[in-house]
């Protein structure tokens, strides 16, 4: 994938979509041991608040920045309408340059999205900058062949599957004021040498069973592989990284769909 084509589909209706429905996981109470931890804390990649408002509720010195200024803004007004006022800005993991340094930074279920490698690359470099010295970046990401319906499309016969023709119908869910939201998503592209898989949704808004907003967008999902990862945060300049399993303290198997990377400033 080239520099200029990165991809994400976080806003418009996705981002009010996100909002209204990823509120809760076991992500939150997982991630916020090592905020306890290590204040101030950045969650890098906080959407619409999914994590960060739990743990503003609970005393934690904790900002957030996305890059999707659509999520932010949402992130903003659940905050303020539950009383808080937390510290938010739009950046880029590969263009952050926050107001202060951090003990701990977590990113979760964002590192690979919507980026080219080499932003990537530079997104470890500007988290390790943004830490103090001996603070703790947490970073998950999900494994390349946890998918099974994806896994086989790595290879030359199951390219040719791309691009995917859009399904018939999608997946409705009902808003709280009673709007209706309908997904639907096909794969693009899948490049083996990048790692990285195109994806794009059609969202749909419907208003008393009448659309009321289309539209139409593409996300590049960058897959890592396990060692291939700590390569990058040692380069990167992090030391002692650790590898754990799918959101536990145990080690990685080949059963875990998610890993966790603890790498030390």
């Amino acid at each position: 994938m080239s520099e200029g084509s990165a991809r994400t589909w976080h806003h418009g209706l996705v981002a009010e979509w996100w909002a209204e429905f990823e509120v809760d996981g076991p992500e939150i109470e997982y991630f916020r041991r090592f905020v306890e931890e290590g204040q101030p804390a950045l969650d890098a990649g906080c959407g619409t608040g999914r994590l960060l408002v739990p743990w503003l509720h609970a005393g934690l010195d904790v900002d957030g920045c996305d890059a999707s200024a659509d999520m932010v803004a949402l992130c903003r007004k659940r905050a303020r309408r539950e009383g808080l006022e937390p510290t938010l800005f739009v950046q880029a993991l590969h263009e952050l340059d926050p107001p202060r340094r951090y003990r701990t930074i977590v990113v979760c279920g964002v590192f690979g999205l919507g980026s080219t490698r080499a932003q990537d690359e530079e997104a470890l470099r500007r988290l390790h900058a943004a830490l103090e010295p001996g603070g703790l970046l947490v970073l998950d990401i999900e494994l390349p062949w946890v998918n099974p319906r994806r896994w086989p499309q790595w290879t030359r016969e199951g390219r040719k599957q791309f691009p995917e023709p859009w399904p018939e119908s999608g997946q409705r869910t009902r808003a709280s004021d009673g709007s209706e939201y309908e997904f639907r998503t096909r794969g693009l592209e899948l490049d083996p040498l990048d790692q990285t898989l195109v994806v794009e949704i059609r969202a749909e808004k419907f208003t008393n069973g009448l659309s009321v907003a289309v539209e139409d967008h593409t996300l590049s999902m960058r897959m890592y592989f396990p060692t291939e990862l700590v390569l990058l945060l040692e380069r990167a300049g992090f030391a002692d990284v650790d590898v754990c399993g799918d959101h536990n303290d145990s080690q990685p198997t080949p059963e875990d769909d998610f890993l966790v990377y603890l790498a030390r400033a």
